[in-house]
């Protein structure tokens, strides 16, 4: 009977190394920092700060909040799996805000320029929203393998050129057209054929989640069969880890660079089909921006895991969507902010926290292998 109570705790327990555990307990305690953070910050401005979260967690479970919930977090998970394609190859893709608002009105001109049946339809935008998404990201792969530009400093610059160009093609001379009944402009509606349907999973309410959430967790299980089942995904993580070593393997690091960046841009480019497909079918000058940034945060908070990136995307998302109440209580919002700054720094510290505690056990391990193999000194007791 012991045997099997041991057998059975081995398969349950015995798999998880206790820095296993501690990479696995370091969001929580984060998480729960940030709470006490905000708690803080509520007290000093004179709300309650356990009314205020209640009244948060309350607001964010009813039917229509979840939906909400369900929807922003389909974009942010695109979005971080952009980003983490790129720091999986030890690269800092901050264009994802860039290549994805150019793709989204690129897509949506041409989407609502044609008439097709409905499946070529909506993959013609997609279609166009991914290339253009990587053609835009090429660029910055491009002047880094060719003239060693730093990958950070040519993608921030993309970001404003993106913007530069969008603003001069939704002009009413070129893409754009005037918004009924408002003085909102944007490109030419999308037809039904080019639309995505939602779907009512949630009851209680009449808000549908975003058919394309079926997309995004699509996109999350490739990334995974890719980074970590493909010899294309090893020479990736490779590359990230020491590049003299990929090259001594044999890996042409400079394709690798180039191939990722590609790769990251194209995720890039489906961050906006969502909203445009599911709900604005048009790209107009309200159309969601930032999310590019966001992406960053949440693939730090999932460390590049794509289920740690769902987490975090659904944790980041249940934040936003709870911050509508807060107003009601005429309480800034900004509680929201700062609960999420202070939850991705909390995270980032613990598990630098976890990564020294690792080396150091690793450095203990090595060090008691080293003293029970060394053979003893002749005339010294074995």
């Amino acid at each position: 009977m012991s045997r099997e109570k041991s057998t059975f705790a081995d398969r349950l327990l015995g798999r998880v190394s206790p820095t296993g555990l501690l990479s696995l307990a370091a969001p929580l305690v984060a998480i729960v920092f940030a709470a006490l953070i905000t708690m803080v910050i509520l007290t000093i401005i004179g709300a309650p700060p356990l009314d205020t979260l209640v009244s948060m967690a309350e607001y964010a479970i009813r039917p229509r909040s979840i939906v909400l919930t369900l929807n922003a977090a389909t974009y942010f998970y695109l979005s971080a799996l952009a980003v983490a394609i790129g720091f999986r190859m030890n690269l800092f893709n901050i264009g994802v805000d860039g290549q994805y608002r150019l793709a989204a009105l690129t897509a949506a001109a041409v989407g609502g320029a044609v008439t097709l049946p409905a499946p070529l339809h909506v993959a013609l935008i997609i279609f166009v929203a991914v290339l253009v998404g990587a053609g835009w990201a090429a660029i910055a792969g491009l002047l880094k393998v060719r003239r060693g530009v730093s990958e950070v400093i040519s993608t921030i610059m993309l970001n404003a050129i993106a913007t530069s160009v969008g603003f001069w093609l939704l002009n009413k001379e070129r893409f754009a057209v005037e918004v009924a009944g408002s003085n909102n402009i944007g490109t030419k509606p999308i037809g039904p054929s080019g639309q995505v349907p939602g779907l009512a999973i949630i009851s209680g309410t009449q808000t549908k989640v975003f058919g394309l959430i079926i997309l995004s967790i699509a996109m999350g299980v490739l990334y995974h069969v890719v980074i970590n089942r493909t010899r294309f995904g090893f020479d990736l993580r490779a590359t990230g880890r020491s590049e003299s070593a990929a090259v001594a393997s044999g890996v042409n690091v400079k394709r690798m660079i180039l191939i990722s960046m590609i790769l990251s841009g194209g995720v890039a480019g489906l961050v906006g089909m969502p909203q445009l497909l599911g709900a604005s079918y048009s790209y107009s000058l309200d159309f969601p921006t930032g999310l590019g940034f966001t992406g960053i945060a949440i693939a730090l908070l999932g460390r590049n895991h794509p289920v740690g990136i769902a987490f975090g995307a659904l944790l980041w998302a249940f934040l936003d969507t709870s911050a509508g109440i807060l107003q009601l209580q005429k309480i800034s919002p900004d509680i929201v902010t700062i609960m999420q700054g202070t939850i991705v720094l909390s995270v980032i510290i613990a598990y630098e926290l976890v990564h020294r505690y690792q080396i150091s056990a690793e450095q203990r391990r090595v060090s008691r292998q080293l003293a029970s193999t060394t053979p003893a000194k002749e005339g010294t007791p074995a």
